[in-house]
This record gives C-alpha cells, sequence and structure tokens, in this order.
C-alpha cells in the first residue's frame, strides 16, 4: 500500500496522525464509587456523593476497572506497570464537579504496546501504543433544552475510562479508520470496551499534521518530532467516516496555510459534519496547564504479578489469533477470515456452524446467505431467525447429497420465516433430491425426445446441453441429483 499523499499548490504532502482513543471500561460501578454505569438513566440518577464532589467524600479504585485495563494491555502486547498511580488534572468545567479529573500521567498503569491493523489481503501495518491509562469521564452539558440556560448531568461522571494513546504512526483518514476499528475489535472480543460510539462509549481525539515527503522517515530514524508540522488536534470523534473527513478537511486546510507563508497553531478543534469543516475550540493546552500532581487520596496501586498471570491464564482467543485459526482449520481466504472474525457473535456463529463440517461452504452460507439476509432485513447476528445449529443441520443434509443446492435454497427461506428441524421439514414436505439414476434417465429421454431441434444445436455446441439439464431439472421439481443429470445429458448427446 502507497503513502497516503495530497497534492499542495507547490508539491506533495504528507499527512501524519496520532490518536488519543478514549474507552470506556465495561464495569457495573464507577472508578471511584459504586455508582451504576447503566447508559441511558434519567438524569443525575447514577450520582454517589463520591461523583458529586461532596466534602468529606473519599474515592476507593474500583477493582474490576484495573482488572479490565491490564486485559486491554495484554491484548496489544503491552507492558503492565505493577506499579502506577493516580494524578489530578485541573481544570474547570460545569461539568467536572471536583474541578479536576484523576487521571495517570506519570506512571500509567499500561505501557508501550503495538496494534496490527489489516489494510488489505497480505498488507498490514504496525501501530505504536505509547500508554494506556485510566481516568474518570466528565459529566455532559446540554444546551439545547432551553433558549437562556444550559444543564448539566452527572451521570457519566467518575465513568472509567482507558485512554489508549498512539504514536504519530498512522498515515491516512483510511488508515486511521481502520485502526479505530480494530481497536474496537479487540476490546469487544475482551469484553473491556463494548464500543459503542453513537452512546459515547467510544471516542476519539485525532492528532493532525502535515509534512513533506521524507520527514517522516527522518522522525522514525532519530525520533526527533521538529521533522514533523505542528499537530491540532480534533476532540470526540465518534464516526469511523467522520474521523476520515475531518482528517481529509483538516490535512489540507494546513497544506493551505503553510502554502500561504502562514503558520499552523497548534489548538484543538471540533469537526461539524454538517459543514464538512473543523473549526477552533481553545488553544491547545500542555500538561503544565492542567498543574498535575499526585492525587493525595489515593495511594499508588500496586499489581502482583501472581494477580497479573492469573489473568493473563484467562485471557480469550484474539482476533489476530482466530483469524489464523480459521484459515488453518477451515481453509478460508484471508479476505473470508476477515469478514467472519470481525464481529465476535459472528466468528462464534461460524464456528458453531463449521465444526465437523466443511469450512469452505460453511464460509459461503454463512457469508453470503445468511449475512446478506441480515443485511436485508436489518438485522444482527444475535437476532438472526436461523441459529447455527438449524444452518449446520441444513448442510449435513446438502453435504450428504439428501438434498440439492437449489432445494438448500428452499429450506433455507423455511427456517427462515417458519423455524423448524431441517431434517424434519425435509423428510415432511418431500423435498429430498431424486438420485434414482432410473427416474432421473427416464426424464432426460423424454426432454430429448421433446426437443430434437435442441438437440442437433447442442451437438454442435456442446454449451447449449445447459438447457436440457435446465429443463430435467423443471420437470423433477427441482429434485434431481444435479451431478447426475449433468451426466446423463452429456452421455445421452454424446458430449
Amino acid at each position: 500500500m502507497s503513502t497516503y499523499r495530497i497534492q499542495g499548490a507547490t508539491g506533495e504532502w504528507e499527512v501524519v496522525i496520532g490518536l488519543e482513543v478514549h474507552a470506556q471500561v465495561t464495569s457495573n460501578s464507577k472508578l471511584f464509587s459504586g455508582a451504576s454505569t447503566a447508559f441511558g438513566a434519567e438524569p443525575n440518577c447514577n450520582v454517589s456523593l463520591v461523583d458529586a464532589a461532596m466534602p468529606g467524600m473519599l474515592p476507593v479504585p474500583n477493582r474490576e476497572c484495573i482488572r479490565q485495563a491490564v486485559r486491554t494491555g495484554m491484548a496489544i502486547e503491552a507492558q503492565i506497570n505493577k506499579y502506577s498511580r493516580f494524578d489530578r488534572k485541573n481544570y474547570f468545567y460545569p461539568d467536572l464537579p471536583q474541578g479536576y479529573q484523576i487521571s495517570q500521567l506519570y506512571h500509567p498503569i499500561v505501557g508501550e504496546g503495538e496494534v496490527i491493523v489489516d489494510m488489505a489481503p497480505g498488507v498490514a501495518r504496525l501501530v505504536r501504543i505509547e500508554r494506556i491509562h485510566l481516568e474518570q469521564d466528565a459529566g455532559k452539558s446540554i444546551h439545547d433544552m432551553d433558549p437562556a440556560m444550559s444543564f448539566v448531568d452527572f451521570n457519566r461522571t467518575g465513568v472509567a475510562l482507558m485512554e489508549i494513546v498512539s504514536r504519530p504512526d498512522i498515515r491516512g483518514p483510511e488508515e486511521a479508520a481502520a485502526y479505530v476499528t480494530k481497536l474496537r475489535q479487540i476490546l469487544r472480543y475482551l469484553g473491556t470496551c463494548d464500543g459503542n460510539m453513537q452512546n459515547g462509549n467510544l471516542r476519539a481525539d485525532v492528532n493532525v499534521s502535515i509534512c513533506l515527503p521524507g520527514q517522516y522517515e527522518k522522525y522514525q530514524a532519530t525520533g526527533d518530532f521538529s521533522h514533523l508540522g505542528t499537530r491540532c488536534e480534533i476532540k470526540n470523534m465518534n464516526s469511523m467516516r467522520f474521523i476520515q473527513s475531518a482528517i481529509e478537511y483538516e490535512a489540507r486546510r494546513q497544506i493551505q496555510i503553510v502554502e500561504a507563508g502562514g503558520k499552523v497553531v497548534q489548538e484543538t478543534r471540533l469537526y461539524d459534519p454538517d459543514k464538512n469543516e473543523t473549526r477552533s475550540m481553545r488553544s491547545k493546552e500542555e500538561a503544565h496547564d492542567y498543574r498535575y500532581f499526585p492525587d493525595p487520596d489515593l495511594l499508588p496501586l500496586e499489581i502482583e504479578q501472581a494477580w497479573v498471570d492469573d489473568i493473563a491464564a484467562n485471557m480469550p482467543e484474539l482476533p489476530d489469533a482466530k483469524k489464523a485459526r480459521f484459515m488453518g482449520d477451515y481453509g478460508l481466504t484471508d479476505y473470508d477470515a476477515n469478514v467472519l472474525t470481525a464481529e465476535l457473535d459472528a466468528a462464534r456463529f461460524f464456528d458453531e456452524v463449521a465444526k465437523g463440517r466443511d469450512g469452505k461452504t460453511a464460509a459461503n452460507w454463512v457469508i453470503n446467505e445468511l449475512f446478506g439476509r441480515l443485511n436485508k432485513e436489518g438485522l444482527d447476528i444475535t437476532a438472526s431467525p436461523v441459529s447455527s445449529a438449524q444452518l449446520g443441520g441444513l448442510l449435513d443434509l446438502l453435504g450428504s447429497d439428501v438434498i440439492s443446492g437449489k432445494i438448500a435454497k428452499d429450506l433455507f427461506e423455511i427456517l427462515w420465516t417458519e423455524g423448524g428441524d431441517p431434517a424434519e421439514i425435509v423428510e415432511a414436505r418431500g423435498m429430498k433430491q431424486v438420485t434414482d439414476t432410473g427416474a432421473i434417465e427416464a426424464a432426460v429421454d423424454q426432454v430429448i425426445a421433446e426437443n430434437p431441434a435442441q438437440v442437433e444445436k447442442a451437438k454442435a455446441n456442446p454449451k447449449l446441453a445447459g438447457w436440457f439439464v435446465g429443463q430435467v431439472m423443471k420437470a423433477t421439481g427441482g429434485k434431481a441429483n444435479p451431478a447426475a443429470v449433468n451426466a446423463l445429458v452429456a452421455q445421452k448427446l454424446g458430449l
């Protein structure tokens, strides 16, 4: 895959991207309180005295949130820091009751790791992860309920977030979206974040800068950020499509500034999808602007190796390992394996269908017939009217020549609309294919006898023999064994 470049007025430019992904940790309660994390509650119902910053209230770390962060770190081959510490990040917004956010700057719970991003069959990019740290989420300011007032909902305040910070290793809009997609896939396989971007449970801050061709390679060789342009951060992106569009717009905006002789100002920007543009939000803060210092109410986290080892021993099969197994055990192509492992529920469904059966046939039916119908009906795999056991039963009947491919599609339709046991349906409705060569031969002889003109054409052009096959299948109600029909037609026509 070639490097993504944008043509400016003076020449080509390259884009350099780093992402900070905020993933809401899957847990029943918040990072430092017992308040519920349930989505959709009435405003300000899921708020404890700790979340509301009442005087004298002390935070208590949630062990499950820490475990989920460690599991996430293990999934990206990252260093697990057995010593970590919480810091106060000071800033003042109406939706931050404490006037500070409890985060981790100096000693994060997870260190350096990596994510392999598949861009195309046989083409992958490595994105280095700098760190994963735990922090509290802020509340939500609501500005559209009253023309004169704003409201604040503190339900989200104190919910645990993992901030997953990448190196500036991403080189284009498509690659950025693919990286977030892969990260979301890993998190959902782990169950450490549900990845729901619509609800804000997964969102990304996108840092974009531009440079001339060759400068990025100098940065890689030296680690000197001066080879890269001034970056701007686009906040709170919650859509793969918006991420791509925002990067494209922001890169072109920066190119126009530099080519006109100006300088890009480091700042935080917002993306407006309706106008497809980024707008300035505020000047970019640095760490010293937040006056970080160790949180005096929280002791450092000291994790025992035995606990880490126990977590490692119970890790699930992750997307890349599952994809490799599907390709090895079931003989799938890279493309089919990617499609079937994109979502955990779909991978589980396929695994159940393919077990003990021909993997390629199972993949064909799951991807083309089942996924095609689900997409048409707007359904998720978890809502499929056809279960993995039913589809497996259909494949057993097809594989043992009890039914033909055409009958199998008719049977699938019955299973979709009416349900039932595939074998019982075939038996009760007389759907078994005809394998009696005598009966098939009689049908072939009749079609040939009734169409002498077509016989002469087929003998002159053997490709026309398919017409006879179709007529025989029609005459037998689609129940004749197609292989037997083909063989008899060829024999009778002397082809």
